[in-house]
């Protein structure tokens, strides 16, 4: 199983995304793809880019980053985090990154050239275990099935995606990008289309929604990802209407 993905600065979907699984690793810079190119590669076609600028190394739950170059300082940054990044020093090796999405920046010659790191995958200890959820045996974590982190605007996403049936309308239409938008930014100031688009994307990845038969005949793709998302969260409990608290700005009862 992937725990990492990869999506490039201008990525049309799920096709132009890179997935590596726990241990694989990914390199990035000028080099071209193709024959004598490492297996995992993300091209950055710009001339003040190292050919080898940088790897990338997916764990279980997180990732580390390498800055291969010689000069160059790269930034990570968080786009939740209000400004939260770290930095990754010319020839620091394997730096982790604990964010869930990243936004890598490295400057080239004046520009700024950036790609983003999904990191959707969260284990937890099993909290039935004998002597805890730590006993000091070594076990495997058990996988949570649904990681959702009530934290995270994509959980604001989802809760507003899913209030219209919580409040009692089970048939409800579900509300446009433009309502969850408007419903969102007494909390989300600078709330917009796009990272409303952004965090449903999201969130089919993350729940790994297989992508509706519509979508390849170009059909209504977005309205198919919605049901299905607001379709499993209802069935399974993800979302409550105690939940419903964080569209104000509450943490849920």
């Amino acid at each position: 199983m992937h725990s990492i993905i990869v999506v490039p600065a201008h990525s049309t979907g799920p096709a132009s995304q890179l997935r590596l699984a726990p241990g694989e690793s990914l390199t990035f810079g000028r080099r071209a793809t193709g024959p004598g190119a490492p297996a995992h590669h993300l091209p950055l076609t710009h001339g003040g880019v190292s050919r080898t600028a940088g790897r990338i190394t997916a764990t279980g739950t997180y990732w580390t980053i390498g800055n291969l170059s010689a000069h160059q300082t790269y930034v990570v940054e968080n786009p939740e985090g209000a400004g939260e990044h770290i930095k990754v020093a010319p020839g620091r090796i394997d730096a982790p990154v604990p964010f869930e999405f990243s936004r890598v920046v490295l400057p080239a010659a004046g520009d700024l050239l950036s790609f983003e790191v999904w990191a959707p995958r969260h284990d937890y200890a099993d909290p039935t275990a004998p002597d805890g959820p730590d006993d000091g045996t070594g076990a495997e974590l058990t996988a949570p099935a649904f990681p959702l982190d009530r934290t995270k605007r994509y959980f604001q996403v989802l809760a507003a995606l899913c209030e219209p049936r919580l409040r009692g309308a089970p048939h409800a239409p579900l509300p446009t990008v433009e309502q969850i938008t408007a419903r969102l930014r007494p909390v989300w100031p600078a709330a917009g289309r796009a990272s409303v688009q952004w965090n449903v994307d999201y969130l089919a990845v993350k729940l790994r929604l297989k992508q509706p038969p519509e979508a390849a005949d170009g059909g209504p793709r977005l309205n198919g990802k919605k049901e299905s998302l607001v379709s499993l969260a209802l069935r399974f409990n993800l979302v409550d209407e105690d939940d419903l608290a964080v569209l104000d700005g509450r943490a849920p009862a």
